[in-house]
């Protein structure tokens, strides 16, 4: 019945005005929303984008029952780690023509997957996550429908044709969904909608978008000014896309960093390339950045993991993975974890085809080095917030971090063999202190890294 009343109410909705992609609209009417009543009270612990801590969900692979139940019951290890935004891949119904059984080929973007249970068991994970401070983002599929969704029959103008007047696939090689067309502004408007939809009915806390390339600038800036607008309630963006200016533009605080974990990975760690090729990157993705804003960085996610390897398999082991985990988290960036990365869990974990569930025998030394990294950023203002000064070489991975008072100084050895590194004289000296013991450390003039050995100081 909600669902009927939500469709009758997405026709009704106005047309919204055009926009040419980078310019900010002109000030026109507003559009109207029919929201459904509230569920819950808006979670007041969402936090800024420079402070969030991101963990994914893989539903499918998360427990051997692959509901949303399991991820509850799971909930006080996640609340652990010191994350404080808990990440849930796509919980809608999959498309069954020509299907390949993706849950990014959506069917009914205000439904719930009965794979993973009933919208009563996500309201459930959602009231037990903000229980514990933990903001919750869904997955949003909003480029693509799958070939069997409602609106490709209600609404067949909501999608792009070729030229026989067919409907047509956003990459050939994704056979099971079919393009929307974002210059249209009834299904900007019916997205937006949909979207709201969960922050009322599920007191969802934002989104992460799916293929962030696709979708036209004048909805992510209609989106982000609709979603961020509902009284009461701080609404969490995340792009998943290269188009970070254009991301930042619209209003969205969070981008995907794929150039960093390329260049990472392959460059860096693949190659033997100079480490210097990150403070490039680096200062290219901030140019003209918003203050706020972040690029979110990792070492794995359910694409990476899927379908190229585990971290283990990228940076030499549990120990490479480590380091490279560092850099992406403490330089300048929002960090995100793949679940099972925090217990060093060896094995890929499918979202597509015979499930895979994850093996949680723990690992605690390798738990308890996530914790006490994650525990350090998250009481650093330097590290989360702070001005970022690079001395790396070719080799080590080296930056102070400096917010008022507060300077932290990394060290990262990106290779698999020790690496000498001189630390320049302004920085050497005592005052520093080891950032997780607390105990005194002499920063001498230069010093020997083992492999993958990282160094936290601060003062």
């Amino acid at each position: 019945m909600q669902n009927t009343l939500l469709a009758a109410c997405l026709l009704a909705l106005p047309l919204l005005a055009g926009a040419q992609p980078g310019l900010a609209q002109k000030a026109g009417p507003p559009a109207v929303y029919h929201d459904p009543a509230p569920y819950g009270k808006p979670f007041r612990g969402v936090p800024d984008s420079p402070d969030a801590t991101i963990y994914q969900v893989n539903m499918r692979g998360f427990s051997r029952a692959g509901d949303f139940q399991s991820v509850t019951a799971r909930l006080d290890s996640v609340k652990a780690l010191g994350v404080n935004v808990v990440y849930l891949m796509p919980i809608f119904p999959i498309g069954k023509l020509k299907a390949v059984d993706s849950p990014f080929a959506v069917r009914d973007y205000t439904s719930v997957n009965p794979e993973f249970g009933t919208l009563t068991d996500l309201r459930m994970l959602i009231d037990a996550a903000h229980a514990r401070g933990l903001a919750v983002m869904l997955d949003w599929v909003g480029n693509h429908t799958s070939w069997d969704h409602a609106w490709t029959k209600d609404h067949p103008d909501w999608y792009v044709h070729d030229d026989a007047g067919n409907l047509v696939n956003p990459i050939p090689e994704w056979k099971d969904i079919v393009q929307l067309d974002f210059q249209n502004a009834q299904l900007r408007s019916a997205m937006i909608q949909a979207m709201r939809y969960w922050v009322f009915q599920a007191n969802v806390d934002g989104f992460r978008f799916d293929y962030a390339d696709g979708p036209t600038f004048e909805f992510f800036q209609e989106a982000s000014q609709s979603l961020t607008s509902i009284r009461g309630r701080k609404v969490l963006l995340l792009a998943e896309g290269d188009k970070k200016k254009h991301f930042f533009r619209a209003g969205f605080p969070l981008c995907y960093d794929f150039g960093f974990i390329n260049v990472l990975k392959h460059e860096i760690f693949a190659q033997g390339k100079s480490v210097k090729l990150l403070d490039s990157l680096n200062a290219a993705v901030y140019r003209h950045a918003p203050p706020a804003a972040r690029m979110v960085r990792y070492v794995s996610n359910h694409d990476l993991n899927a379908w190229e390897g585990t971290p283990q398999e990228f940076f030499g082991g549990l120990q490479g993975a480590m380091a490279a985990f560092v850099t992406a988290a403490y330089m300048q960036a929002v960090p995100m974890i793949y679940n099972g990365q925090e217990v060093g869990y060896g094995q890929r974990v499918p979202f597509m085809g015979a499930r895979q569930p994850i093996d949680w025998t723990p690992t605690p030394a390798l738990t308890a080095e996530y914790k006490r990294l994650i525990k350090f950023r998250n009481g650093s203002k330097a590290l989360r917030r702070g001005e970022l000064t690079s001395y790396s070489t070719d080799d080590v991975c080296a930056f102070t971090r400096t917010a008022g008072k507060e300077q932290v100084l990394v060290l990262v050895n990106l290779r698999s063999s020790p690496k000498l590194f001189s630390i320049p004289a302004s920085l050497a000296g005592a005052g520093w202190r080891h950032a997780f013991s607390g105990q005194p450390a002499d920063a001498a003039r230069s010093l020997t890294l083992a492999p993958y050995q990282y160094l936290v100081l601060h003062k």
